[in-house]
């Protein structure tokens, strides 16, 4: 072709099309994403499955990373789009391609993960734990005894790094790393005797830990972790990293943050277990028996099947025919005066006894202050079933004369011990409760809640698919590296 002036022209005017194309998309890659965001309507966020992130309980979205990133999307006024992706080398993926704007998924901050991503606000900080399974390995009290035990963790996760600070004074320690991994599999793997070792955070080891009685923590190592959401860290994520920031300001200021932590964790070590393997033994024997009535009657009024299994439980290990040295009988072991007043002619019918019960809570439920939020709106209205909804107001009015939030569940529990003692149930209007064994109460029927949650959820959980790698020889993986 003649070079000549003309052409040349000729060729400019052709290409500027082109390249006027080419700026604007490159402009628009680099445009602000919060803008972007709004504009779209949706806050596309990217999580794995697990107890502390993202799951599906009865074909509904949950878990303490969804529920997080749901109130963000109210908070911005747009839809939320939940991404599930397994192990973190997709997580991460997803924010580097652009289909993700947030990670929510748990994510330690490290020193490595700032190089490439940005941080929001710190909203768990939390432990490294060696945990075994103590009806097969003996106790794992410190590194040394680490050698030779098959430990499996996640790979690309703070865990590894942990274990190669490790491995430089204990140069015999080996592991093994999987990036198609879930939490629950690693824990999987612990019961069924398959590994000896793993690591977990504090968090997951604290909500999973009454599925697996038998686990042990062996020690805990390294700094604790703070937990955050990240983005890719570009000029554009910066109105979406400020709003971040100013989200959790607002829910630390209202309380939110921590009810939604006390919801979905439990961080006091030295709690009494309940007795896991009698409720898991009864739950195999007995409750197949009795729900399908459950089920029924938690249709009929709009309940949890499973809150009102555990409330029955809690009530009359699912006995139909139970009954207390008070009087109290059936399987939700109601009063004689109860039953009369709920129209229950039979407390012995199970059917009965369940619509009573269901009735009754309902109840509990409706005459609570609308200022009582859920999820601790359910927790009082347990208490008030437990011990009356006169003295669960006395309790309210106890923590606010103390400081506290009579609205908040975690705050009126620690008050409750308080109305039996004089000093405190003599000004009240009900006066003397035991209102220790109201607290107890509620937690036990939480806890056996949550075990049936996690046992319908693994019952029909699609284990992940496997990436074949993780699991070759180190020399062979060595050649299929190379590949």
């Amino acid at each position: 072709m003649p070079d000549c002036p003309k052409t040349r022209r000729f060729l400019l005017r052709a290409l500027l099309p082109v390249l006027f194309i080419g700026l604007f998309a490159h402009c628009s890659e680099n445009s602000d994403s919060l803008q972007k965001i709004r504009e779209d309507g949706v806050l596309r966020v990217v999580t794995r499955n697990g107890a502390t992130t993202y799951y599906e309980s009865q074909g509904a979205p949950a878990g303490f990373e969804y529920q997080l990133a749901h109130a963000f999307a109210e908070h911005l006024g747009v839809k939320l789009q939940i991404i599930p992706v397994v192990g973190l080398d997709e997580v991460f993926d997803s924010l580097a391609n652009g289909s993700a704007d947030i990670a929510a998924a748990g994510l330690s901050i490290t020193p490595e993960r700032q190089d490439s991503l940005v941080f929001g606000p710190s909203y768990l900080s939390v432990k490294q734990f060696f945990i075994y399974n103590r009806d097969v390995n003996d106790p794992i009290k410190g590194a040394e005894d680490l050698i030779g035990k098959q430990i499996r963790v996640l790979g690309n996760t703070a865990h590894v790094n942990l274990l190669n600070e490790l491995k430089q004074t204990h140069p015999d320690l080996t592991w093994a790393e999987s990036r198609d991994f879930e939490t629950i599999d690693l824990l999987e793997q612990l019961a069924d005797g398959q590994i000896d070792v793993t690591i977990i955070n504090s968090n997951e080891f604290y909500a999973n830990r009454a599925f697996y009685p038998s686990f042990r923590i062996g020690f805990s190592a390294g700094k604790p972790r703070k937990l955050a959401w990240a983005m890719q860290a570009t000029p554009a994520n910066a109105g979406l990293t400020k709003a971040v920031a100013e989200f959790f300001k607002v829910m630390i200021d209202n309380g939110k943050l921590p009810r939604l932590v006390e919801r979905n964790f439990t961080f006091n070590e030295r709690r009494t277990f309940i007795n896991t393997h009698a409720f898991l033994q009864l739950k195999e024997e007995r409750l197949p028996e009795v729900k399908g009535m459950i089920e029924q009657v938690a249709i009929e009024y709009d309940l949890d099947w499973r809150l009102l299994a555990a409330i029955s439980y809690q009530e009359s290990h699912w006995n139909p025919d139970a009954r207390s040295p008070t009087g109290v009988r059936g399987m939700m072991m109601l009063t004689r005066a109860t039953a009369e007043e709920l129209g229950v002619d039979d407390r012995r019918d199970p059917m009965q006894s369940l619509r009573g019960g269901a009735r009754y809570y309902k109840k509990m439920l409706s005459r609570l202050p609308s200022s009582i939020e859920s999820p601790d709106r359910s927790w009082f209205a347990l208490a008030a079933y437990n011990i009356g909804l006169g003295h669960v107001e006395d309790a309210r009015v106890i923590t606010e004369q103390l400081g506290g939030n009579p609205n908040l569940w975690n705050d009126v529990r620690e008050n409750l011990p308080l109305l039996r003692q004089r000093k405190w149930f003599k000004p009240t209007r009900y006066g003397y409760a035991r209102g220790d064994e109201a607290a107890r109460y509620v937690r036990n029927i939480r806890d056996y809640y949550s075990l049936l949650t996690w046992d319908e959820l693994n019952r029909y959980r699609v284990p992940p698919p496997r990436i074949a790698a993780d699991y070759l020889p180190a020399e062979l993986n060595r050649g299929f590296d190379a590949m």
